[in-house]
């Protein structure tokens, strides 16, 4: 799986959407029938932790799906069946999800995606019909489930023909806000894009979907949402790391929702395969649908496209990387190269834009394509602007100092040279008071403590207390309240998922649970998850972590 390919439903999370494939919220006796939010709607005291799991479960009878408008938009493979082949001349191809073998459980659900996307009470996610729904065992109903065809390149290569090789969309969702949402099962059987795989995903890697996008949300960055997790008894083999060593593992479907799957890949394959009417068709539906400020007319609107992804990635890449985001959280044990770690982020997106320049390539005119390179040129002076005013407000800086980029590398080589901890490096200062800051007094401020053996640790600290100096009418509190609020003192480690999965994996579901609750609420101190561990160093065992692609 290509770990890095920008998602065009995250580069346009801001903008308004409308239908493609509505499920339909239906009123009784009807028979036909992107904003981001980073705050928690719950209610409950974030220092407080009860499971959600007592009230007693609804219907989902008045659930409908349509997916007229896709299927109309666009030919469809109806290839009739879901084995494995090559496919021509079509964005979607008709695919069954396949069941999996019970028993059932539920893992782990979304409160707030249930009752404040799906306009469900959470308590529905305890019916046995949610649990058929939610893991591919019941359809909705007029359901007509369909797998993207999307292509892409791995470790810098083109692959050719990738898609959805494991998911099945089910249709889309118009909320009571008028925000619509495209639900989608990942882990639902094989499609005519699962090449060798069985279409399956196992425990793992769904409980660290489920938390990840869940988590990414909270942090502020545009993300897929998850709604539930399921998890079977259906034996799945699994050779983790590619050496031979296969095991029996166990079978999950997420159910996720973002406001469009489309992305790159799906432009890609068009291009490189000649489908070039195509290709125009799909760009023109795309634009209509997801870039309403761009006119259908508009001669030079596929430029325009490519200049808001552009500028969106960019801005995508920025936020993610200021929070310590890798992608995939942790590098993959199979980049051997390191192409896609922390520090590549940026210049793996860079990559991704110039693939999709080249899949334009067909559509656009000769000036036009040079204008677009033009266009990619500003990226890196876009992404770098961007990431120097989050640091700053990670910093707590305010107004514009000429060493103020100065400030900001110096502390990160620092942290670099020192393997200090990115996240509660920034959030420990976040909670010192300036006196502390003058007293170089780090008691019980562990990452603070690390940083300080550097030795330019001093004279960095100095230009540091002096630039807050010089901001007036800034005291001590409102500082710390604005660097807490873009610092979050807890984020999804490596060693934390793992900890939920092996529980998981014994049908224990509490930690999935518990950090579900925690990750909701990143940038406030939590009593539970500081007794769980969640802020203190990692273990000496998470050394001893990896993780591949199928994680």
């Amino acid at each position: 799986m290509f770990p890095f390919r920008v998602m065009l439903f995250a580069l346009v999370a801001a903008s308004s959407f409308t239908p493609v494939c509505v499920l339909q919220f239906c009123t009784d006796g009807d028979g036909d029938c992107h904003r981001h939010d980073a705050t928690a709607s719950s209610s409950r005291p974030p220092n407080t932790f009860t499971s959600r799991w007592n009230a007693s479960a609804s219907n989902l009878d008045r659930f409908r799906v349509s997916c007229k408008k896709l299927i109309e938009a666009f030919p469809i493979d109806e290839g009739g069946g879901n084995y494995a082949r090559s496919v021509k001349n079509c964005i979607f191809s008709k695919s069954t999800p396949t069941p999996l073998k019970g028993p059932l459980r539920l893992a782990a659900a979304s409160k707030e995606v249930m009752e404040d996307i799906l306009d469900l009470d959470v308590a529905v996610t305890r019916s046995d019909d949610f649990l058929l729904y939610a893991s591919g065992g019941r359809l909705p109903p007029g359901s007509a489930p369909l797998a993207h065809r999307y292509g892409g390149h791995q470790f810098g290569y083109w692959a050719g023909q990738l898609g959805d090789g494991r998911a099945h969309s089910l249709g889309q969702y118009t909320n009571r806000k008028g925000e619509v949402w495209e639900l989608q099962l990942k882990g639902s059987g094989k499609t005519p894009y699962s090449r060798s795989g069985d279409g399956r995903a196992v425990i793992r890697s769904s409980v660290r979907e489920f938390l990840g996008s869940e988590a990414m949300h909270f942090l502020g960055v545009p993300t897929s949402r998850a709604a539930s997790l399921i998890v079977s008894d259906e034996p799945v083999m699994r050779d983790q790391f590619y050496d031979g060593n296969v095991k029996t593992e166990r079978g999950a479907v997420v159910l996720r929702l973002a406001n469009s799957w489309f992305r790159i890949g799906s432009l890609e394959i068009l291009s490189q395969s000649g489908e070039i009417d195509l290709l125009r068709k799909l760009l023109t539906f795309v634009i209509a649908e997801h870039f309403p400020s761009i006119h259908p007319d508009d001669p030079d609107k596929y430029l325009a496209f490519y200049s808001t992804v552009v500028n969106e990635t960019a801005h995508l890449i920025a936020r993610w990387t200021s929070v310590g985001f890798a992608h995939g959280f942790v590098p993959n044990t199979s980049d051997d190269e390191g192409r896609y770690a922390i520090g590549a982020q940026a210049d793996a997106a860079l990559f991704n834009l110039e693939k999709l320049a080249t899949a334009l390539g067909p559509v656009l005119p000769g000036k036009q394509q040079s204008e677009a390179r033009d266009i990619l040129k500003g990226y890196v002076d876009i992404y770098h602007k961007r990431t120097h005013r989050l640091f700053k407000a990670k910093l707590g800086l305010l107004g514009e100092e000429e060493d103020d980029g100065s400030l900001i590398a110096f502390l990160l080589k620092m942290m670099e040279e020192t393997h200090s901890d990115f996240t509660m490096t920034f959030r420990q200062l976040s909670e010192v008071s300036f006196q502390q800051l003058l007293n170089r007094n780090f008691t019980q401020l562990w990452a603070l403590e690390d940083l300080s053996s550097h030795n330019l640790f001093p004279d960095w600290l100095s230009m540091y207390r002096l630039r807050l100096l010089r901001q007036p009418n800034d005291g001590d509190l409102e500082r710390q309240q604005r660097m807490k609020n873009e610092n979050p003192r807890y984020v999804l480690r490596n060693w934390m998922a793992q900890s939920a999965i092996s529980k998981a994996e014994k049908n224990d579901f509490s930690e999935v649970e518990l950090l579900h609750h925690i990750l909701s609420f990143p940038f406030i101190t939590q009593e539970v998850a500081e007794k769980a561990g969640y802020a203190q160093r990692p273990p000496s065992w998470a050394k001893r972590l990896k993780v591949s692609c199928s994680s």
